[in-house]
């Protein structure tokens, strides 16, 4: 039976920013389980009224486009929820894009693109929301981070970049906000199967990032499943924990960082002269991991990112076609 209208009004309005596949689309789903009014966004409104018509079985939702790079967007958006919809009592931020490759190989445009999705993202969105939520004397801000913002690993510069930055902002955000009844949470995953192999970057030798890159995020030793991390998120962010670390191998990498700074960065050092090289010309131009996927074409690299490929289906990512399949294909 559906919820009256009088019931849906009473639930909390809860605003998940990058929605439309992967994490953020786990979220917005356990954030309805758990009795919310879900408002889902990104940039292409089209996945997101996809991603909405796959979780409206689990209770109210609703799609809006928004570009968190653009404050004016993210300022539109929340006037149209705080009028339309209901007060904002929770803003979980996810949005977030990786580019593999070594640093010889990357342009400026590139670390301009990451930090202006994962770190003015995340501010764009809590100052927008937050003179409201201080009105009210309550409100709930969850910042999607990394252990790449508290480590910085090779080959992935500008989204180690950005994520310090982001997590600077949360972690600063959450001490400032102390007896206002407004929380920020910093939420720090490590490695995710979450099907992110699929829509990340990679350059330089793409087909040799992406070798090292999609086994590292789909291997059950190395990445924690996505379900299970999107469920302590929304955990954490409604019990206004000022910070969660999802996985025991970003404890470990923070804890090193902390004991032995100098020593982690000689290691990081270290890993990356084991990764690929950049080309002796050329190689600034990044391709998506399907094009990546499809120039490797390795039998072996298929069956250890099984398990990330089934995450992206589950997920909303568009998976390309096995090797012994032929042709890449997607999911529209």
């Amino acid at each position: 039976m559906c919820p009256s209208e009088e019931s849906i009004s009473d639930r909390p309005v809860a605003v998940v920013l990058g929605a439309s596949r992967g994490l953020g689309f786990l979220v917005a789903g356990e954030l309805l389980r758990r009795g919310h009014r879900v408002v889902v966004a990104a940039r292409d409104l089209a996945e997101v009224e996809a991603a909405v018509r796959e979780l409206e079985p689990l209770g109210p939702v609703t799609a809006e486009r928004c570009d968190i790079r653009d404050r004016h967007e993210v300022g539109e958006l929340v006037g149209r929820v705080e009028h339309s919809v209901g007060p904002i009592e929770v803003l979980v931020t996810v949005a977030g894009i990786i580019q593999a490759a070594p640093a010889e190989s990357l342009v400026l445009h590139e670390f301009e693109d990451a930090i202006d999705t994962m770190a003015w993202g995340p501010i764009h969105a809590a100052m927008t929301v937050l003179p409201h939520m201080r009105r009210r004397g309550h409100g709930r801000i969850g910042t999607v981070t990394s252990v790449g913002g508290m480590v910085s690993p090779p080959h992935l510069l500008p989204y180690a970049t950005a994520k310090f930055a982001a997590v600077g902002f949360s972690d600063g955000l959450a001490a400032a906000l102390s007896g206002s009844g407004v929380t920020a949470t910093t939420i720090v995953p490590g490695l995710m199967r979450t099907g992110g192999h699929v829509h990340a970057r990679f350059g330089g030798d793409p087909a040799a990032e992406y070798a090292w890159f999609a086994p590292a995020a789909s291997l059950p030793l190395l990445s924690v499943d996505a379900d299970r991390a999107a469920r302590r998120i929304v955990d954490a962010v409604l019990a206004g924990r000022p910070m969660v670390v999802l996985t025991p191998l970003a404890w470990v990498g923070i804890r090193v960082r902390g004991l032995a700074p100098a020593t982690t960065t000689r290691v990081m050092g270290l890993l990356g002269r084991l990764l690929p090289t950049a080309p002796a010309r050329g190689g600034a131009r990044t391709v998506d991991g399907a094009e990546a996927r499809r120039r490797l074409g390795s039998p072996l690299v298929e069956r250890l990112t099984t398990l990330g490929d089934r995450a992206a289906r589950r997920n909303r990512g568009a998976v390309p076609g096995r090797v012994e399949d032929g042709p890449a294909t997607t999911r529209t």
